[in-house]
């Protein structure tokens, strides 16, 4: 499998403190991955470097088939090349219906004039069409997103995410406050995405990770605890005293 993302002997300190301690981590073109750990672990700040929020005081971060540093580039950059950020909290235009969601996310409609206009687009009505069958709201395309429920605004996130067309999606804690029909659904869509790009999941919920079926990253002070199946890694001794035992 060809590496898309490579970050090698890493470190980034706040204030004294080694967030990042010379991690090394790396991902294959159309791969899903999961990474936990404890609260402090270093989760968030890996992927605030990936994205370019955070710079690294050292290492290396490598990106795609031509090798290029990340660290060069600025965010919006980053997310021009085929990074794509999900947070906890889900963002969408509450005001719009999930159809202009979309419509705003695709990655050709970027001029207001384009949005305004983009039903005139056929090859954009259709990937909206598809985007919405692929997250599953295809009966909600006319419905207000903010009167979607906490799940359906997740998927819709999900769904403008994958609207850019993104090579590497970073999905921070998808289960959390969903139900387990909602849950489950998550992982469809994001199974189903990884078919055909690398999908980084941090997740604390250890059923939802379990059902992701995939190689799991054990992030600890910053650095990998261990790395393999979600029961190779449960049953790593270490793994148990620093974060299943809590």
């Amino acid at each position: 499998m060809t590496t898309l993302l490579e970050v090698s002997g890493v470190s980034v300190s706040f204030d004294g403190f080694k967030a990042i301690n010379n991690l090394s981590f790396q991902i294959g073109e159309a791969e899903m991955r999961a990474i936990i750990g404890p609260n402090g672990a270093g989760k968030t700040t890996f992927m605030d470097i990936v994205t370019g929020k955070t710079r690294p005081d050292e290492g290396h971060v490598i990106w795609g088939d031509r090798s290029v540093s990340l660290l060069k580039m600025s965010e919006s950059q980053i997310a021009r090349v085929g990074i794509g950020r999900k947070f906890q909290r889900p963002t969408v235009f509450e005001a719009q219906t999930v159809r202009e969601n979309l419509a705003m996310a695709l990655k050709n409609a970027r001029g207001p004039f384009d949005v305004l206009f983009y039903r005139k687009s056929k090859s954009g009505a259709d990937r909206i069409e598809a985007l919405a069958e692929e997250i599953g709201l295809s009966n909600q395309l006319p419905r207000i997103a903010g009167t979607l429920s906490h799940g359906q605004k997740q998927w819709l996130e999900i769904g403008m995410l994958l609207a850019q067309e993104p090579r590497l999606l970073l999905i921070d804690e998808p289960a959390a406050g969903m139900t387990p029909e909602e849950r489950e659904h998550t992982t469809q869509i994001l199974v189903e995405a990884a078919k055909t790009r690398a999908v980084v999941v941090v997740e604390h919920d250890m059923e939802f990770v379990r059902r992701l079926n995939c190689k799991v990253t054990v992030l600890h002070e910053g650095a990998v605890l261990a790395e393999g199946s979600l029961d190779h890694v449960t049953q790593n001794q270490t793994v148990i005293d620093v974060y299943l035992g809590r």
